[in-house]
């Protein structure tokens, strides 16, 4: 469905992610990893949800909000990449976007709906993008990025967050 993204597509901070997700379809990769994830976050046992291995790290919790939030601001960048012929979008300070989310006091039944429903929305909008829609540039954060970068994105960035969550936590 689409060739390999170059490394012009992206800034250099999010080649790991591209590269976690190296020869994945998005849209099915969206779709693994629904499945994939919610279950994972449903076998962590519920005293390990809001442990942190070190102090200052973020828990299990605060992670799955993590991936909710920072997915809904890569779906906006992608969203408004295709509909906008010139595009800059600011970044955001993940940090300070955890630090404000109160997610250790909510439900993990309820943070997991609110990643299905995220999820859901972007494959949705995955979906409806063309080929040549995909390779659309646009800036955010003050680098180029293209909607299939993006797409790669999300799904290197989940898998990164899964992958300490198993080593570091569980």
């Amino acid at each position: 469905m689409y060739s390999e993204i170059t490394s012009s597509e992206y800034a250099p901070f999010y080649e790991g992610y591209i590269n976690k997700s190296k020869g994945i379809e998005i849209v099915n990769g969206l779709e693994m990893g629904l499945y994939k994830t919610e279950a994972f976050f449903e076998s962590i046992p519920i005293q390990k949800l809001e442990y942190r291995y070190a102090e200052g790290k973020w828990t299990p919790k605060e992670i799955l909000l993590h991936l909710i939030d920072s997915e809904r601001v890569f779906a906006y960048r992608a969203l408004f990449i295709s509909r906008a012929t010139t595009v800059e979008i600011q970044g955001f300070d993940q940090d300070e976007f955890v630090k404000n989310s109160n997610a250790n006091s909510r439900d993990i039944i309820g943070l997991l709906e609110e990643y299905i429903t995220v999820r859901k929305s972007s494959i949705s909008l995955f979906s409806s993008f063309s080929n040549e829609t995909m390779t659309k540039m646009g800036k955010a954060n003050d680098s180029n990025v293209s909607i299939r970068a993006i797409g790669r994105i999300i799904l290197g960035h989940e898998i990164h967050h899964t992958t300490i969550l198993k080593e570091r936590y569980l």
